[in-house]
């Protein structure tokens, strides 16, 4: 929708200060990283729908490193926790703008949909609006994917089918925790895209 200047993709040092911070903040790594790797698949299947670019891409993958840093002050309103911090810490090489659309980001993965009530979504123009709506979505479904935190979606493939996204995850079980959490938290990306999610777990053994 809008590009972010001043991040380039796939910096190498701002990904590694992401990374620092989540470890600095005793986030679960192998969760946030492999939710991580969950959105940025399904971005990528769906990207004749939503239009981003790389840019978008690698704010979303900064912050699904980064939604679980609140726990460092307890689970209870951890993603708001985490807006904080991104907000506040030294440790992030971002401007003001940024962090406001990666700590956003990070907010929604769990609870309230964005809302202009909200001062930190409100501070946003309409452009970054809709792009931390839209990447929110993509955060919030592979986090519902990783419910367990076990990692047993191993992969997903979108299929864009009329009126509806079929998203195939690949598992070597039934996963049903999985795709109840995934059923449960496809709902932002659903109203962003204008199509029902359909999960479907395809075990791989």
């Amino acid at each position: 929708m809008t590009e972010n200047p001043g991040v380039e993709p796939h910096d190498d040092l701002v990904l590694n200060a992401v990374l620092d911070l989540a470890k600095t903040c005793e986030s679960e790594y192998e969760h946030v990283t492999h939710v991580s790797f969950l959105a940025l698949r399904i971005f990528d299947d769906l990207k004749s729908l939503h239009g981003l670019d790389a840019a978008d891409r690698f704010i979303l993958q900064c912050a699904s490193i980064l939604h679980d840093i609140g726990w460092i002050e307890g689970w209870r309103s951890h993603h708001k926790i985490a807006l904080r911090i991104i907000l506040e810490t030294p440790m992030l090489p971002f401007s003001h703008r940024e962090r406001l659309l990666i700590g956003s980001i990070a907010r929604y993965h769990r609870k309230a949909l964005p809302n202009t009530s909200h001062d930190h979504f409100a501070a946003l123009n309409l452009e970054d609006r809709k792009t931390v709506q839209m990447l929110s979505g993509f955060l919030r479904l592979a986090d519902g994917l990783d419910r367990s935190h076990a990692r047993r979606i191993k992969d997903v493939k979108c299929s864009i089918k009329k009126g509806f996204i079929c998203l195939d995850c690949f598992s070597d079980s039934l996963a049903k925790e999985e795709q109840e959490g995934g059923i449960k938290k496809a709902d932002l990306l659903s109203l962003m895209l204008d199509r029902e999610i359909q999960i479907k777990i395809k075990t791989t053994n």
